[in-house]
């Protein structure tokens, strides 16, 4: 939706004469690093071009209201001066949590009415939910004359999905959302929070694939998942208690504790280091333009992440073999979460338009439906685009 549209559609909802401003909060795809940033590892993602827009108005009372474009009968309300807690509609929650913690944080906020549209499928795994959190966020520090870096919003955001949309993610979606830069992914340290940059030139080109199937990361999953982290986190505590995080373990360790761990822990152990090898490889790989060598290390990322992780599903198994056999792929991998969501190939930009129209034909043949594919450029962070 342009902002043309967006704000014809805002002054039928909400009147007044005054324009709104418009922020632009983009979703996310990771490169490769997946699951390791609740285990102070490392990741690599980068902000996309699909995105969340906002059109936002300051009110002269206390009240934020919020409507989406994907749920326009599902409107939220709640007041800046009583306090702010979950509720329904569910979605408002990225809305209510991002401005708690805004609140808490002391920033003196002002009411706002908002509109939001979204070009991000909601649990295809591209972080519409962090998009939400940061774009509402940066609304409501622009409506209140405030600013905030973007690493400290990125924090924020982070507490505001742990707490209201009961997710215990790491700050990997937050940070690329807030701090993204255009023409660059970013390899992010997560136990640092210190994110650097690297290029992606223009001899390659960023695909992503949804596999049109459904999930939600709140439904106990991928608590699971660090739960399962955290019980091998002990063991090698009591082996070494300088041990924090798997961020400390290597591959070696983890393979000589394969019987003390059990095969379950063990397994998800060895994705969480092996993938921090991995994903360090890969950013020297892409710096130096070596995209056949980092499409390697993909195949290999989205190998653990199905044998060794187990959030994988056969739409995106299928998705990866598929693009394995394409002309001009260097590499693919599921990225986000798991349990269904997107796929990520890295491809020669002439082979792209080929490669989008070959695997959608072969996806729809084997499971009906029409996968949604686009060709990215990474993109900068969230923030205002005028008014």
């Amino acid at each position: 939706m342009t902002t043309d549209a967006l704000k014809d559609a805002f002054f039928k909802i909400y009147g007044g004469d005054a324009d709104p401003i418009f922020v632009r909060s983009p979703g996310r795809v990771n490169l490769i690093g997946e699951h390791t940033d609740y285990n102070d590892g490392f990741v690599f993602p980068m902000a996309i071009e699909p995105h969340v827009i906002l059109a936002a108005r300051a009110r002269d009372d206390d009240k934020v209201i919020a409507r989406s474009t994907l749920f326009p009968d599902k409107p939220v309300q709640f007041s800046l001066t009583q306090p702010i807690t979950t509720g329904k509609p569910a979605w408002g929650n990225y809305v209510r949590g991002a401005v708690a913690m805004l609140k808490a944080k002391g920033v003196p906020l002002v009411g706002m009415d908002c509109l939001i549209a979204n070009t991000l499928p909601p649990g295809g795994g591209l972080s519409s939910s962090a998009a939400m959190e940061v774009g509402t966020s940066r609304a409501m520090l622009a409506l209140a004359g405030e600013t905030m870096d973007s690493l400290p919003l990125a924090l924020l955001c982070q507490k505001a999905e742990h707490e209201f949309a009961g997710v215990p993610c790491g700050v990997m979606d937050q940070t690329i959302v807030a701090a993204g830069k255009a023409g660059h992914a970013m390899l992010l340290d997560c136990r640092t929070h210190t994110p650097t940059y690297a290029p992606l030139g223009d001899d390659v080109t960023v695909v992503v694939v949804n596999s049109m199937a459904k999930h939600s990361l709140a439904d106990g999953e991928y608590a699971k998942r660090r739960k399962e982290c955290e019980t091998g986190v002990a063991y090698f505590q009591k082996v070494d208690p300088k041990v924090i995080a798997l961020r400390d373990v290597t591959p070696a360790q983890v393979n000589a504790a394969e019987k003390a761990l059990g095969d379950l822990t063990f397994r998800r152990c060895r994705h969480v280091v092996t993938e921090n090898e991995r994903c360090l490889a890969f950013a020297e790989k892409l710096k130096a333009g070596d995209y056949t060598a980092a499409g390697e290390l993909m195949y290999a990322s989205h190998a653990s992440l199905k044998d060794d992780y187990e959030v994988s599903v056969k739409e995106l198994d299928f998705l990866v073999d598929t693009a394995r056999t394409l002309d001009g792929v260097y590499g693919s991998r599921m990225t986000g979460g798991g349990f269904c969501g997107c796929t990520v190939s890295l491809v020669k930009p002439a082979a792209v338009e080929k490669f989008m129209a070959d695997i959608a034909n072969i996806f729809q043949a084997k499971f009906g439906k029409d996968p949604v594919r686009f060709a990215t450029k990474a993109t900068d962070g969230a923030g205002v685009i005028g008014t």
